[in-house]
């Protein structure tokens, strides 16, 4: 066989072994992170069930240990969170009427569409989930640091040596608070959009009294949207404060380890909370 046609055949079998093994490498790592997916959801729902547990049966247990720690996480995730969800709801306000105002007057359409456009953009999607953001990044993230440092520290073995569950003095007060604070948060955020967003019509000198836009809000809401938004509200903070508990205590990790965590935590958390508004997505159009 002539020398070239010998070097030919040897680079086409390289070629079909080099492809082999790269799809056999490519396979891998989608089985191994698809595995990955997997196992953190089987771990989240396990840990999920084990706080509901904990909450169902030791909510009458310790209140003078456990509620100031309910109220204190409530503070946290509530209370001094308000002048920066005053600023966002104003803000909130303004970029929606103001961009719903200049589309409106350039097809010469009627402002009567304002009040159903804050209903639907403000109270029914941008409001809950913009309040589950800001508190996942103020005191979600915190919640991973503290309780990944507690771990890695020992102090989760010490409790459990005194014959104190963790689950009860970490993570239930935590889901507590944070529930009731992100509910709370969103009300207050919607509200001062809907104010500052006719502010903003005032000022723009839009046809629209308060009358009307009052008239419209209410005409635009119904009962269905006052129940999804507490349900979509504490919901979020329950699956916010669950999956920050869980990466930052369930799992043996080191100090070094705390920042990977944390990143977990968040993309985690912003991945459930849209799947779960895409359910109330659905729900709307089915209704």
């Amino acid at each position: 066989m002539p020398k070239q046609e010998t070097l030919g055949v040897v680079e086409s079998v390289v070629a079909s072994r080099w492809q082999a093994t790269a799809r056999v490498a490519y396979t891998n790592f989608i089985g191994r992170a698809i595995l990955r997916v997997l196992m953190t959801i089987q771990g989240l729902i396990a840990f999920g069930l084990i706080s509901a547990g904990v909450l169902l049966t030791k909510h009458n247990k310790s209140k003078r240990v456990i509620h100031p720690l309910i109220f204190r996480e409530l503070a946290r995730s509530g209370v001094r969170l308000l002048p920066m969800f005053l600023f966002i709801s104003i803000a909130l306000g303004l970029v929606v009427i103001g961009q719903a105002a200049v589309r409106l007057s350039q097809v010469k359409a009627d402002p009567s569409f304002l009040g159903t456009i804050m209903v639907v953009v403000v109270v029914r999607e941008l409001g809950p989930l913009l309040t589950a953001m800001l508190v996942l990044a103020r005191s979600g993230v915190a919640n991973v640091i503290e309780l990944g440092t507690a771990r890695a520290l020992g102090e989760v073995e010490a409790l459990e040596s005194l014959g104190i569950d963790p689950i009860h003095y970490f993570v239930m007060p935590r889901i507590i608070g944070m529930a009731l604070g992100v509910f709370a948060l969103t009300i207050y955020l919607i509200v001062g959009a809907l104010i500052s967003g006719y502010a903003w019509a005032f000022l723009d000198n839009l046809p629209l009294r308060p009358g009307d836009y009052l008239e419209q809000l209410t005409n635009n809401l119904t009962y269905l949207d006052f129940a999804v938004l507490i349900l979509k509200s504490t919901s979020f903070g329950i699956i916010i404060a669950v999956i920050t508990c869980y990466n930052g205590l369930a799992q043996p990790i080191e100090l070094d380890e705390v920042s990977g965590a944390t990143i977990g935590a968040v993309g985690q958390s912003i991945l459930a909370c849209v799947a779960l508004d895409a359910i109330f997505i659905i729900l709307y159009l089915v209704t």
